[in-house]
């Protein structure tokens, strides 16, 4: 897809690393923040855009998130987060991450967004050129 097109999914592969695993190779909960964190940022990029401009008056912190989890995952598991767009108001976008491993899924979580003015921390409306990147996935019941 080229950068002009909207942008509703993407689906970010992965590794387990070590560091991520406890003492029973099992992954620590707080990873699978990063993992959903990792693959919005994969969305974007593959979009054309950066989360993060250095220098830039406008900032999209984290206002929102959650995890469920259904199955482990271990050192050196080959996994797939699918990072979808579930909602977008003037002011915030909204995801849906599914881990899946090899088909399975292992854990689901969201996470919303919202645009700020970095020089006040208000929230102001996401620009026209971020919004008109993305649009809600089909069939998201969120």
């Amino acid at each position: 897809m080229s950068n002009s097109s909207r942008w509703s999914e993407y689906r970010y592969p992965r590794r387990v690393q070590f560091h991520e695993v406890d003492g029973a190779g099992i992954v620590h909960f707080s990873c699978f923040f990063r993992y959903m964190g990792e693959a919005v940022h994969a969305l974007w990029r593959a979009a054309g855009l950066q989360m993060h401009r250095p220098g830039s008056d406008i900032g999209f912190p984290i206002v929102a998130t959650a995890f469920e989890y259904s199955r482990p995952l271990r050192f050196e598991d080959e996994f797939e987060a699918r990072i979808r767009v579930t909602a977008m108001s003037e002011k915030t976008m909204r995801y849906q991450c599914l881990l899946t491993r090899e088909s399975e899924l292992v854990a689901t979580g969201t996470m919303t967004i919202v645009c700020v003015s970095m020089q006040a921390m208000k929230s102001i409306p996401i620009p026209p050129e971020i919004a008109s990147r993305f649009e809600v996935a089909v069939g998201t019941d969120t």
